[in-house]
C-alpha cells in the first residue's frame, strides 16, 4: 500500500537496510544509521537500476513521487533516467561557469596574460563589480538588454554618467568574449546605444600661459609637504608622463648615469615599453630621491606602506593645497602644458612630440618611422624642455635653439 508521512516516521531502522515501497517503483531505505534515501528502481536495457531521488525529509514523499512520474515519463521515451540526470548535472556545471562573473573574471584572467597594464585591469575589475550584483551569477547567454539598463540605471541614478559610459562598454566586453567562446549569441549592451544621459566632456585642467606656468612652477618647488609627492610633482614637470607611470615607477628602471628610463610595456597604455631622456634636472631630483626612497622597490612608496606607490589622488590633492583648484590644474594636466608649449616653439618634429607623449599612432608604417627616427631629437628636446621649466620658474626667457 502508498507510503503515509505517518508510517515513514515511524518506521524503524534494523540490523540492514530497510526498504517501505510506495508503489510504481519509488522505495525509501532506511539506513541502521536512520538515515532515509529515497529510489526510484526500476530496469532499462534488461538491466536492474536505482535513481537516487533524495534524502527524507528534505525531499517529501510528494516530491519523491513527483521525481519518480519524471522518471518513468523518461523511460517512455526510451531514455535512461540516471543518464538523464548525469547530462542535466552537467549542463548545470557548465551552465554555472557561464555566469556574467565567471565570464568577466575569465576576461580579465586572459587582458592579465596578454599583459595589460595594472592600471587598465584594475578599472576593469572595478567596472565589472558593479555589475555583479544584480547579473552576476545569470547564465551570460539569458541576460537580458533590459537587466543591463537596469545595472547602468542604478550608476547613472548616483549622477555618475561617465562611470555609467564606460560601464556599458565594459559589460559588453564581457558578451563579446562570450560571443567568441561560444556562450553567448548576441551582445545585448548594443541595443543600449543612446539610452544614458551623456556626460559633459571637462578636458582635463591644464596650465598652458608660459608666465602661468611660470607661477605653477614656483609653487610645486616651494611645496612643504612629502618630499616624495614634491619630486613626483617636479618629474611630471619635467618629464610630463602619465601619472599612473610615474607613481608606479621602481628604481630599477632608470639609468640615471645613461640619462634613460625605461618604462616597461605593462604600465604604459598601449602596451609598448617607453625610453624617456632625463636631462640632468630630472636626473638630480631623482639622485636626491634616491636617498629617501632608493633602500625599497618603488621610487615613490607611500607613507604607510613601502610596498605601495603613491595613491592615484596624491598628485592632484598636493595640486589642491598649492591652491589649484581640480578646473585649474591637475598631474595630467602637465602632459597638455607640455604638448602645447612644445608645438608652440615649432622648434621640434611634431612626431617626437607625440612620440615623447607616448601617444598611439594608427598608420603602423609611421608607428616603426617614429619608433626609430626620434631619440636623438627627443633628446635634445627634452634638455631644452627643461632649460625652458627652470627659465620660466625663475621668470627669464630660455634661448630657443635646437
Amino acid at each position: 500500500m502508498p507510503l503515509t508521512d505517518t508510517a515513514i516516521r515511524k518506521a524503524k531502522p534494523g540490523a540492514g537496510i530497510v526498504k517501505l515501497s510506495d508503489g510504481g517503483g519509488l522505495q525509501l531505505h532506511i539506513q541502521p544509521n536512520g538515515a532515509r534515501y529515497w529510489r526510484f528502481a526500476y530496469r532499462y536495457d534488461g538491466k536492474q537500476k536505482k535513481l537516487a531521488l533524495g534524502v527524507y525529509p528534505e525531499v517529501t514523499l510528494a516530491e519523491a513521487r513527483k521525481g519518480r512520474d519524471a522518471a518513468k515519463a523518461l523511460l517512455r521515451e526510451g531514455k535512461d533516467p540516471i543518464i538523464e540526470k548525469r547530462i542535466e548535472k552537467a549542463a548545470r556545471a557548465i551552465a554555472s561557469g557561464n555566469t556574467f562573473s565567471a565570464v568577466a573574471d575569465e576576461l580579465l584572467a586572459k587582458m592579465t596574460r596578454e599583459g595589460r597594464a595594472e592600471a587598465t585591469l584594475g578599472k576593469t575589475r572595478w567596472l565589472f563589480d558593479f555589475a555583479r550584483p544584480l547579473i552576476g551569477e545569470r547564465p551570460i547567454a539569458e541576460i537580458s538588454a533590459a537587466e543591463v539598463l537596469a545595472v547602468l540605471r542604478k550608476v547613472e541614478a548616483r549622477g555618475r554618467l561617465e562611470t555609467a559610459r564606460r560601464l556599458r562598454s565594459t559589460i559588453g566586453s564581457a558578451f563579446r568574449y562570450a560571443i567568441a567562446t561560444a556562450r553567448a549569441e548576441n551582445d545585448p549592451t548594443f541595443a543600449l546605444r543612446g539610452a544614458l544621459t551623456a556626460p559633459t566632456v571637462k578636458p582635463r585642467a591644464a596650465v598652458t600661459d608660459p608666465e602661468k606656468v611660470g607661477a605653477l612652477l614656483r609653487s610645486v618647488w616651494g611645496y612643504d609637504g612629502q618630499p616624495t609627492t614634491k619630486a613626483a610633482l617636479q618629474l611630471m614637470a619635467f618629464l610630463f608622463p602619465r601619472p599612473g607611470e610615474l607613481r608606479l615607477a621602481e628604481w630599477s628602471e632608470f639609468d640615471l648615469e645613461a640619462g634613460v628610463w625605461l618604462i616597461p610595456a605593462q604600465r604604459m597604455k598601449m602596451r609598448r615599453p617607453h625610453k624617456v631622456p632625463l636631462a640632468p634636472q630630472a636626473a638630480a631630483i631623482l639622485r636626491q630621491l634616491r636617498e629617501i626612497t632608493g633602500h625599497g622597490k618603488l621610487a615613490f612608496p607611500s607613507v604607510r606602506s613601502l610596498q605601495r606607490p603613491i595613491s592615484d589622488n596624491t598628485l592632484n590633492a598636493a595640486l589642491r593645497r598649492l591652491g589649484y583648484s581640480q578646473d585649474e590644474a591637475t598631474a595630467h594636466g602637465f602632459r597638455a602644458t607640455a604638448s602645447s608649449l612644445l608645438n608652440e616653439s615649432g622648434l621640434w618634429h611634431a612626431d617626437a612630440i607625440e612620440r615623447q607623449l607616448a601617444h598611439e599612432d594608427g598608420d603602423s608604417i609611421r608607428r616603426a618611422y617614429a619608433r626609430a627616427e626620434f631619440w636623438e631629437e627627443r633628446v635634445r628636446m627634452m634638455q631644452w624642455w627643461a632649460d625652458k621649466l627652470d627659465a620660466l620658474r625663475e621668470g627669464g626667457k630660455v634661448l630657443e635653439t635646437r
